[in-house]
């Protein structure tokens, strides 16, 4: 709880949520660790996606997946150098679709959810992630949301929504 607490300190502007996000921080971390040491079964495919904020490309991935799976796959996300908030226009962009990110916040990248992970997508930051045998990794080349127009940001967020859908496919779990 403490580690979790001081790795989401570093980066909070604003206090008021730390404790509940800290909550859902270290309950992510402890699952992934549990599942990682085979203390907990895995019911659906295990995705992790990366990027150096954890506030544009893979928060929106994580979405997308999660709205498009149905579910089928439990994703989680992270960055190498998360930052405060997420990206207003990544916020309204996705909004847009319908879905909501209300809930979401940039999270530090961890071992442990490396280590639970069964595919492991980084975006630009595939040299601060950990390798480790048996776990898929890929490399999406997208354009970062940061300091872009919500136009752009919307070209990026259907380039994310594309990769996902062939994700899914390749996990043979059917986009909904």
């Amino acid at each position: 709880m403490l580690e979790s607490y001081t790795a989401l300190l570093r980066t909070a502007t604003v206090k008021a949520h730390l404790a509940t996000r800290t909550i859902h921080f270290a309950t992510e971390r402890l699952t992934a660790l549990a599942q990682a040491k085979g203390a907990l079964p895995v019911i659906w495919p295990e995705v992790l996606f990366v990027c150096e904020q954890n506030a544009g490309r893979s928060q929106m991935a994580a979405v997308l997946t999660e709205a498009l799976s149905g579910g089928r796959i439990h994703v989680r996300s992270a960055g190498s150098m998360p930052a405060h908030e997420l990206n207003p226009a990544v916020v309204e962009a996705m909004t847009e679709m319908g879905l909501d990110m209300s809930r979401e916040f940039p999270k530090p990248l961890t071992d442990d959810v490396v280590q639970a992970a069964d595919v492991v997508i980084t975006m630009g930051c595939g040299d601060a992630c950990p390798i480790y045998p048996g776990k898929r990794y890929q490399d999406w080349e997208l354009q970062d949301p940061q300091g872009q127009s919500i136009e752009q940001v919307r070209v990026i967020r259907d380039e994310v929504e594309q990769h996902v859908r062939e994700l899914l496919t390749s996990l043979e779990v059917t986009p909904a």
